[in-house]
């Protein structure tokens, strides 16, 4: 079937066109990469994981360019002094692609990529391209698809050799740029069908955790930095096996999977999309699964890269994310346990006044203090729950022993009456929050 005939091929197409070679990196390229500050060790923290992004999207990295500089060059981010000096160095080392550590706005990127005569690209297009290669759902492939158009909207422009694939040129300038805004307009129709059917996605993710919502089991969400471990830890808490690499963003689908805690007691485990420090914000989107995931949960455990020099920056990146993104607005939040993974790899000795006493140090590898990490993970859930007198009609009392009989103890039936039971129950918030919801009724207080 030709591409004439395909809208999904279509619409790549018309990116590509317009963009031209850059708005995409290829297994083909060699990069050079480029960042700024005057904190030395952030800066080389920021090209150590840009890196790890060029190298996670196929792209070996030739060599680095750093600048001392506090502020970023409003027309060409580093300066014409340094743009010339990585121009040569481009040149010297036969690069195809330059890429910087900050997001570039659109005349930044245009501007430079005429002073370095090569393509261009910034940190969160190269994110995004990781995305779109890694996406295997379908609703993953929408969410990245939309981020790109978004992001990349403000950037298209018909110039060089997207102009000439165009028909224009040197003197047809009107027909190019005639050209372009009509594909503009294609472009904004697309991102309006793809977030339509974004929503039909939400519906159906809905439906799924709803189901899940009904097990009694509680629900535990692993969240953290991006290769932190957390794909490692779920297979080692639940002897699943999800697939796990060495890579920034190995995982970009929630898997949720069934583990024991303690002695015939089980839990529900979910892996999620690692987070990583400046979000492009038009990627949240991305991420909405795992939002959703967080934002119901018993228990978040926080996964930590015990081994890495920046894992204070890592934690703090995490939870700005879920303060800003996932809990803003929210009164309450799931308890949440730090754990530090890879702790048979050198430490990096993270901040002690910034971590919880409650932490617990794991490698889920080699399975060192899984143990220890599942005791935690019993008490987290016992401390919330109390005890409380509830109403109970009869009609939702499998409900009620889902959620209060899956351990010894917790359930006591005082008395029954024409319309139900009168019951003690020993509940954590999210267990009693669905009773109520399904016409329970709290006819004494919690108390301890």
């Amino acid at each position: 079937m030709s591409d004439n005939h395909d809208p999904s091929a279509a619409n790549q197409r018309l990116i590509e066109d317009h963009l031209g070679e850059r708005a995409r990196v290829y297994g083909t390229e060699q990069a050079v990469l480029v960042a700024i500050g005057t904190d030395e060790k952030q800066v080389e923290g920021d090209l150590n994981e840009l890196s790890l992004l060029a190298e996670t999207a196929g792209i070996p990295t030739l060599a680095t360019v750093t600048q001392a500089r506090r502020k970023p060059d409003p027309s060409t981010y580093v300066g014409k002094g340094k743009a010339e000096e990585v121009r040569h160095l481009v040149a010297a080392c036969k690069a195809d692609v330059v890429i910087f550590a900050h997001a570039l706005s659109p005349a930044q990127a245009r501007n430079l990529e005429d002073a370095l005569k090569t393509k261009v690209i910034d940190r969160s297009q190269l994110i995004l391209d990781i995305f779109a290669q890694r996406a295997s759902t379908k609703e993953a492939r929408l969410q990245v698809e939309l981020a790109q158009l978004t992001y990349l909207l403000p950037r298209l422009r018909g110039w060089g050799h997207a102009l000439t694939r165009l028909g224009g040129g040197i003197g047809t300038r009107g027909p190019g740029e005639t050209q372009l805004e009509a594909d503009r307009n294609k472009i904004r129709l697309r991102i309006h069908a793809l977030r339509r059917d974004l929503k039909t996605a939400h519906r159906e993710r809905a439906l799924r955790r709803r189901r899940r919502e009904r097990s009694p089991l509680p629900q535990i969400v692993l969240i953290g930095y991006t290769n932190s471990g957390k794909s490692t830890l779920l297979n080692a808490l639940t002897s699943s096996h999800v697939r796990v690499e060495d890579q920034l963003f190995a995982t970009l689908t929630t898997f949720v999977r069934r583990g024991e805690i303690s002695p015939g007691r089980e839990a529900l485990f979910t892996d999620t999309v690692g987070f990583i420090r400046n979000l492009p914000h038009d990627l949240i989107p991305a991420f909405a699964a795992t939002l959703e995931a967080a934002q119901h949960a018993d228990l978040l455990l926080h996964v930590v890269d015990g081994s890495s020099p920046m894992a204070n920056l890592e934690i703090e990146s995490v939870r700005n994310t879920l303060e800003q993104e996932v809990f803003a607005g929210e009164t309450e939040t799931p308890q949440q346990l730090l754990v530090f993974n890879k702790c048979d790899l050198p430490c990096g000795e993270p901040d002690a006044a910034k971590v919880s006493a409650d932490a617990v140090q794991i490698s889920a590898k080699r399975g060192d203090q899984l143990d220890r990490l599942k005791e935690l993970i019993a008490e987290q859930l016992d401390d919330h729950a109390s005890w409380v007198t509830l109403a109970v009609p009869f009609a939702i009392t499998d409900l009620l022993h889902r959620e209060a009989g899956s351990r010894d103890g917790s359930l006591q039936h005082l008395s029954y009456d024409d319309h139900g039971a009168i019951v003690r129950a020993r509940l954590a918030p999210p267990q009693l929050a669905r009773l109520l919801k399904a016409g329970a009724t709290i006819v004494a207080p919690p108390r301890e």
